[in-house]
């Protein structure tokens, strides 16, 4: 499913809800919401069978069929494992071949950035997160 099919809250709010029943879920606190018919929100917590937490945000523009910002973050108990965001670090080249999304990792996972070609403003990202999250289980 692409993001374009996107049109509004209530088909991403479905989208999300599909997602996430699966059996390596079990549960989650993620909220849909929006303040305007062309922007939405989702923001919430995964809690995995597998002991691990997604905490999640993601800001939409159903007008524009894009994921505007974003921020995914992945927890073993209070442990932060890795993240994602987008935001920009244009003088480090090496992540120039996925620009601006990017995957923190250890060690000194503030600093250490790798490339994240799979994620984008243009197609949901979740479920190449929630797949990444199922592998590690």
């Amino acid at each position: 499913m692409i993001l374009s099919s996107f049109t509004s809250l209530a088909e991403y709010s479905r989208f999300v809800a599909e997602l996430f029943n699966r059996s390596s879920v079990e549960r989650s606190t993620v909220v849909v919401w929006s303040e305007s018919q062309y922007t939405g929100v989702a923001e919430g917590e995964v809690f995995f069978s597998s002991g691990l937490r997604l905490r999640m945000r993601e800001e939409l523009d159903f007008e524009a069929h894009l994921i505007v910002s974003y921020s995914y973050e992945v927890y073993k108990g209070d442990e932060r494992l890795y993240w994602y965001d987008d935001f920009p670090h244009p003088k480090d080249f090496d992540l120039a071949s996925s620009f601006p999304h990017h995957k923190h990792v250890p060690p000194d996972i503030k600093h250490n950035r790798i490339p994240a070609a799979s994620l984008c403003f243009d197609h949901p990202n979740l479920p190449a997160i929630i797949d990444e999250i199922e592998f590690i289980s």
